[in-house]
C-alpha cells in the first residue's frame, strides 16, 4: 500500500472528494514531520510513537574503496508500535 492507496480508502471512508481526502493525507503527514523536526514526539492511540532521537558520532567504511571515513551525529526518525498494532499484525 503507497500513499495513493491510502488516499482512496480515505476518500472511500470519509466521502467528499478525493482532492479533501489528499489534503487531509497531506496534513496528517506533514503534522508529524513538523513536530518531529521540532524535537516533538507524535503518539497515535493503538498505532504507535514517532519520535526523533540522536545518533551518534561513528566512523563507517566507504564501500567502494575501503577508506574509514566519519559519520556526524545527527537527528533520526524513530517509530515505536503500539500493543494494539503489535498483536494485530501478530494474529496475521
Amino acid at each position: 500500500m503507497n500513499k495513493a492507496d491510502i488516499i482512496s480508502r480515505v476518500h472511500e471512508t470519509v466521502g467528499g472528494t478525493k482532492a479533501d481526502a489528499e489534503r487531509s493525507v497531506e496534513s496528517v503527514i506533514e503534522t508529524i514531520i513538523t513536530t518531529l523536526t521540532a524535537g516533538d514526539e507524535v503518539s497515535i492511540a493503538g498505532l504507535g510513537i514517532f519520535e526523533a532521537k540522536m545518533r551518534a558520532a561513528r566512523t563507517g567504511r566507504n564501500p567502494r574503496t575501503g577508506e574509514s571515513i566519519q559519520i556526524p551525529a545527527m537527528r533520526v526518525p524513530k517509530f515505536r508500535a503500539a500493543k494494539a498494532l503489535k498483536d494485530a499484525v501478530k494474529g496475521v
